[in-house]
């Protein structure tokens, strides 16, 4: 009896202990804090790698001071750090908004720089990616016309070659599937692409695709 009374008092403790640590929790909720504030608190959490409290904390930048200073260097930073961590569809949400919002940046053609390497990066099946490739190297030529004289020219120049040896790739396995049907007009079709795609098909690698996977493709 005493041992279940005394169980009784030590549950009870625990959980008002409980409720006083989240009831304190709350009431320290940070906001109506300076721009500075949020962006240095923002790149401490990058640097400790934990970017889901940054993006929280950038959220609390973004409401708080819309149009700070701060904003845009914020989301270049968070960017990288997305991308760093293979994060691409997250790189790409606050990519669309910085080129949404600061079209007339200084840094808009680093920011379209890295929607390419982000998209480029996020290639990872050969045969079911057909359309992010499409997709890329459209903004890529966009790039080339709008900013042919950025710094950035011969990083997107190389994944533009790159991005034209998968598209090639990909319509030589066309051509020899259908090969493998007999269908010779389908054939000479997809072996003229490759020609456009690339100068010299002999070049391209066959990409080394898993057993396991290869199966899917």
């Amino acid at each position: 009896m005493i041992k279940s009374f005394r169980l009784k008092n030590i549950l009870l403790i625990a959980c008002a202990a409980f409720v006083f640590t989240a009831c304190s929790s709350k009431s320290e909720e940070e906001y109506n804090k300076p721009a500075v504030y949020w962006y240095n608190k923002m790149m401490k959490q990058i640097a400790s790698n934990d970017l889901d409290e940054a993006d929280d904390t950038y959220t609390s930048l973004e409401s708080e001071h819309r149009n700070s200073p701060f904003i845009p260097s914020a989301m270049l930073i968070l960017i990288n750090a997305h991308i760093d961590e293979e994060e691409y569809a997250l790189a790409n949400f606050y990519l669309d908004e910085y080129i949404k919002r600061f079209s007339l940046s200084k840094d808009i053609d680093y920011a379209r720089y890295l929607k390419i390497k982000a998209n480029f990066l996020g290639f990872k099946y050969q045969f079911r990616d057909q359309q992010l490739i499409d997709d890329t190297l459209v903004q890529i030529q966009d790039f080339k016309v709008k900013y042919s004289t950025s710094p950035y020219m011969p990083l997107v120049d190389t994944i533009n070659a790159r991005l034209e040896m998968a598209k090639a790739s990909i319509n030589r396995e066309i051509a020899d599937l259908y090969k493998r049907k007999d269908k010779e007009l389908a054939v000479a079709f997809y072996e003229q692409k490759v020609k456009e795609s690339w100068i010299e098909p002999s070049e391209i690698e066959p990409v080394s695709v898993p057993f396991y996977r290869s199966i899917f493709e």
